[in-house]
């Protein structure tokens, strides 16, 4: 027993510093890339079902608050997908904070300008992306979620909450805004998921970097459609 119980803790003592190392972090990173990557485009298409009408966007919306019936009760298993996702997003934010501040601690000024002229769009606005991405998350749970930010708020009819919250101006370009911030992360985060758990080389590396541009466009098209519709009257 107290062997046992010496031995996980040598594994949590390991892991905690494995995950302190930056390479330990970048891989956090990947990780918590890959289960956010996974739900935006799950997310996504759950949104594009508005174009279907209310009564079966509403029907979706009820499915997934009765998801994992019996064994979890009303909105249960979903209030552990969000809990889950808040999580990775906090966890990947401070990862990717932690490298890029040591990243620049590590390196002469003269050096770090060069490689900030030298690198891409993307790449350079990861953390500003990240910080954007983080208060949209917070922002889309009270407008949508809760209705705390949103005065047509009806509880049971996610579709009226939906359009209501589109037809804000102010709203909608929020919202298109943040997409397309995650949209350049997307772009850099999936080819560099791929680079840092070692799927890399010059005959794949065209490959990720495709669908990475694949990814992006479609995620920003996608979700850019659904509030364009709406203050253009085509979805009510």
């Amino acid at each position: 027993m107290i062997e046992a119980q010496l031995g996980g803790g040598r594994s949590r003592i390991a892991l905690l510093a494995l995950y302190g190392s930056t390479i330990g972090m970048k891989v956090a990173m990947a990780l918590t890339g890959f289960v956010m990557y996974g739900f935006v485009f799950v997310h996504m298409w759950g949104n594009l079902k508005v174009y279907a009408g209310r009564e079966y966007f509403n029907h979706y919306a009820e499915f997934l608050r009765e998801l994992g019936a019996p064994f979890f009760g009303y909105e249960q298993a979903l209030w552990v997908l969000r809990v889950v996702l808040v999580a990775s997003v906090a966890l990947h934010f401070y990862s990717a904070l932690m490298v890029w501040l040591r990243d620049r601690a590590s390196r002469p000024v003269g050096y770090a300008v060069k490689k900030d002229l030298a690198a891409n769009f993307a790449s350079r606005t990861m953390i500003w992306g990240g910080i954007i991405v983080a208060f949209f998350i917070i922002f889309h749970l009270l407008d949508l979620t809760t209705g705390t930010l949103n005065p047509s708020y009806r509880q049971g009819d996610p579709y009226n909450n939906l359009v209501a919250s589109f037809r804000s101006v102010p709203v909608a370009v929020f919202y298109m805004l943040a997409v397309a911030a995650l949209g350049v992360h997307l772009f850099h985060g999936v080819w560099s998921m791929f680079q840092t758990i070692g799927w890399n080389g010059p005959k794949v590396d065209k490959l990720w970097r495709a669908l990475a541009v694949l990814t992006a466009a479609a995620f920003v098209a996608g979700n850019c459609l659904i509030p364009i519709s709406v203050m253009a009257g085509l979805v009510k």
